[in-house]
């Protein structure tokens, strides 16, 4: 080796910001989570490590016990960890209703509040130009074929009061038109632009109380 070759390096593979090849991968996932950027995923994984005893090894085995057991439930679009989610196997809900939402956020948000004893349907989103999602990406299908197996006598929409949202609302409320199903939404209590997984549970219950025919 010449006095001008650089010495050699160390037998780890640093990432460009100086961690680990391992732990930067790791920043990269959590960086992809909503409401995390690099930084607060970086503070995020450093936090983890400090606390890899008491906080990461935990995290990590409950992370892998959902990965083998989270499964979608095939009837409302629940998450849980058999193919039929416990709202979907309680007869105790089949009561004629049915609340359309968005995610499964807004399902669990209702289910806090304890105000609605029905059913749900998971849509999986909401129509949008922008991004580019029709009916066909939506479980509207779904939905009307599950008014007839189910004899439901209303379906409430409780989709979130954005654009997007009322624009699903008010193409469900017309796909639904002629199957003699009565057709709601949420009212009073519910802001324009509000999201239902940022609502306290009263006002969902409030809403869902109030809501009205669309």
């Amino acid at each position: 080796m010449s006095s001008s070759d650089p010495p050699p390096g160390p037998p780890h593979d640093p990432s460009r910001d100086g961690a680990p090849r391992d732990i930067e991968a790791l920043i990269e996932i959590m960086a992809r989570l909503p409401g995390l950027g690099p930084r607060s995923a970086r503070r995020a994984v450093l936090h983890l490590i400090k606390k890899r005893g008491t906080l990461m090894a935990p995290l990590a085995e409950a992370m892998g016990r959902v990965a083998d057991s989270a499964r979608t439930c095939f009837n409302c679009g629940n998450i849980s960890t058999a193919d039929l989610c416990p709202i979907c196997s309680d007869e105790g809900r089949a009561n004629g209703q049915i609340c359309v939402v968005e995610d499964v956020a807004d399902l669990w948000a209702m289910e806090r509040g304890n105000a609605f004893k029905g059913r749900y349907h998971v849509l999986g989103g909401t129509l949008s130009a922008l991004d580019d999602i029709g009916p066909e990406d939506l479980h509207i299908p779904r939905l009307v074929d599950r008014i007839t197996t189910e004899h439901a006598g209303e379906v409430i929409l409780a989709l979130n009061a954005t654009v997007d949202g009322q624009t699903t609302a008010h193409y469900i409320a017309e796909a639904l038109d002629g199957t003699g199903v009565s057709v709601t939404s949420l009212a009073q209590g519910v802001p324009i632009g509000g999201e239902l997984d940022y609502l306290d549970d009263g006002t969902i219950s409030a809403a869902l109380k109030a809501r009205k025919a669309l």
